[in-house]
């Protein structure tokens, strides 16, 4: 790999684990602790993830247990939970914020998978642009004469081939994901 196109490849390959974390947050029936990573809480006056007020656990494959390190943020976690997109009602013993995980309707399923495909196209997009970002250099490097023909040839061809490597990638993760969304 040389070193120009490394810069490039970095970048692709930093896209793929964006892509990775989002479809962590992709409910899949599953209890998941990730599924919270994104949820804010409101907290005295500053504003923190979840996972920085609680320890989070899977007692069981349906549900998970958030217990607040401090009491007092029991209700903050609560009404956070509800105000985000989970669509699950926890249950909160003042001590212990319980979510149980429904089982995922067929509709649910298929809507769940649709986002999955554009995050995935969305992320084969990102790629796509930073080869057109390093094609578009390494011809500005041509025309300063910092590199040959040939070299141009070379990296161009080097560019396109970690650009068919990370889309597979992609596809594959998606796959893998609406394979996850589809089991029952």
């Amino acid at each position: 790999m040389s070193k120009e196109c490394e810069v490039y490849t970095s970048k692709m390959l930093k896209t793929i684990e964006v892509l990775k974390s989002d479809f962590a947050t992709v409910r899949a029936g599953r209890a998941n602790p990730s599924v919270l990573d994104k949820i804010t809480v409101e907290h005295y006056g500053s504003t923190m993830y979840i996972n920085q007020l609680a320890s989070i656990s899977v007692p069981e494959p349906r549900m998970l247990a958030i217990q607040p390190w401090d009491a007092s943020a029991t209700k903050a976690i609560e009404k956070a939970i509800q105000a985000s997109d989970l669509g699950i009602n926890p249950q909160n013993d003042g001590k212990i914020i319980r979510l149980t995980f429904p089982q995922l309707t067929e509709e649910r399923r298929k809507e769940l998978s649709k986002s999955v495909k554009k995050m995935g196209e969305d992320a084969k997009i990102a790629v796509r642009n930073i080869r057109r970002d390093a094609v578009d250099t390494f011809k500005n490097q041509k025309k300063k004469s910092e590199i040959t023909e040939d070299d141009l040839k070379d990296l161009e061809k080097e560019i396109q081939d970690a650009t068919d490597k990370y889309c597979k990638e992609i596809d594959n993760e998606t796959a893998k994901k609406e394979k996850e969304l589809m089991e029952l």
